[in-house]
């Protein structure tokens, strides 16, 4: 079964806002706030109620990314991700699946989860 999510590059002042995971897969590890697509749901509603979860904030959508679908991205099984480039509104706070939330500079990001490097590469073309 191939499962569907969405992944936010959310920007501002050239730094990305980064989840720290709670959960496995790639627990502690600094991730893209995202999540799987709910039946029912557009991927961009998908998308904001993942940003909102996650973040606490509201976000913008820019701009579709792209799509990343190898199937061995997640390590949980072959999952499509649909990547969205979006500025935030609200003040950030850590909930649902993040443990924390932070700013890094686009130079100085720390080893990230799943393949967020290339979604980040990706939107920053």
């Amino acid at each position: 079964m191939i499962r569907l999510a969405v992944d936010m590059v959310i920007l501002e002042k050239n730094e990305i806002y980064l989840i720290k995971r709670k959960n496995d897969p790639f627990k502690n590890f600094w991730a893209l706030p995202g999540g799987f697509v709910e039946y029912g749901e557009r991927v961009e509603e998908a998308a904001l109620r993942e940003a909102k979860e996650e973040t606490g904030m509201d976000i913008k959508i820019n701009k579709l990314i792209g799509v990343f679908s190898d199937p061995n991205r997640d390590p949980r099984g072959h999952t499509v991700s649909i990547a969205f480039l979006a500025e935030p509104h609200g003040t950030p706070r850590s909930g649902s699946d993040a443990k924390d939330i932070k700013r890094f500079k686009i130079s100085q990001l720390p080893k990230l989860a799943f393949d967020h490097d290339k979604i980040i590469k990706e939107a920053i073309k």
